[in-house]
């Protein structure tokens, strides 16, 4: 995860997770991507333990130990994107926690399910997509759309990079000529969805079933759906679409080994499924008067059980 000293507490969902372990007196050590290294082929890392409250101070860290990740019963990789190489990296290094212990999500799935690319596993769901480093490609994609078009890094968070234009808007060329790094670099365009207005949705997903939901609203005059740059958050329902997907994502989840996942939605559109280090879960536990993370914790709880009755046999 990231430094102690860069979680804002008052909106993190790992914090939340941290929090009801140490409410069940479940043991809390935390480690950053740095920390990470193998030992005659088994993942260990620099790690501390942390005492972790409700009230301030909320985190306490011993001084850190090196230790071998089969030391834990489930070790969460809640690292921020950008996935990039060292994110790649660090999922390679939990390939080798031995099989005793649970790594959520699964490294191999993470890594095979880039979070705007896994959506094309599902092209049903999906806005018209081009995925190119060539900028007349790009160009030719725009030209055919009856709208605008959005442009963005395939390997982006945060609505950072996320772009709109249009054929004929004179600085399409030079957007595409920018994101892709003059050609050398991916990115996706898309057919622009004009419901964004309206909001973007992001569900929760817990071990392939829908939990809970918000509506993320742009501030006015922008496109971005993502609380980090100034969206709003409001209660909202699913759809019979929005269940629709949920119930053709769930199965591929959960054989995935993907137990913590948030899809985001908008309108009858699937835009992107986060794997990585989803976030919503103070936010949806205040509209929907949930406790997710308790939620959560009991399926991982469950999950543990039954990877203990396998490797018992």
């Amino acid at each position: 995860m990231d430094p102690l000293d860069r979680i804002h507490v008052d909106g993190d969902s790992t914090y939340m997770l941290m929090l009801e372990a140490r409410r069940r007196g479940f043991a809390v050590w935390m480690c950053t991507p740095a920390d990470l290294y193998t030992v005659a082929g088994l993942a260990h890392a620099r790690a501390t333990r942390v005492e972790v409250s409700a009230e301030a101070p909320h985190f306490v860290a011993e001084p850190a130990v090196d230790i071998g990740l089969d030391h834990f019963d489930v070790v969460w990789m809640r690292k921020d994107p950008p996935f990039d190489m060292h994110y790649v990296f660090c999922t390679y290094i939990l390939d080798a926690v031995p099989p005793t212990t649970m790594v959520l999500n699964d490294p191999r799935s993470i890594r095979n399910a880039s979070e705007k690319m896994f959506t094309l596993q599902f092209p049903q769901f999906i806005t018209p997509t081009l995925i190119t480093r060539e900028v007349s490609r790009i160009l030719a994609f725009a030209a055919e759309a009856p709208g605008r078009v959005v442009l963005k890094p395939w390997d982006g968070n945060g609505g950072r990079g996320v772009l709109v234009s249009r054929a004929g808007d004179p600085n399409l060329r030079s957007m595409a000529e920018i994101l892709t790094g003059e050609g050398t670099t991916y990115v996706i365009a898309q057919h622009y969805i004009p419901e964004i207005k309206q909001g973007d949705k992001r569900i929760i997903l817990i071990d392939g079933e829908p939990v809970g939901q918000m509506l993320r609203v742009p501030q006015p005059g922008d496109h971005r759906g993502n609380m980090h740059v100034g969206a709003t958050v409001e209660a909202c329902d699913l759809s019979a679409r929005d269940l629709e997907v949920c119930a053709a994502l769930g199965p591929v989840l959960r054989k995935m080994g993907l137990l913590f996942v948030g899809i985001d939605m908008i309108g009858e559109f699937l835009t992107e499924i986060n794997v990585t280090s989803p976030t919503g879960i103070q936010e949806i536990n205040a509209l929907m008067g949930l406790s997710l993370e308790r939620t959560l914790t009991d399926a991982v709880v469950a999950r543990r059980m039954h990877l203990m009755q396998e490797t018992t046999r």
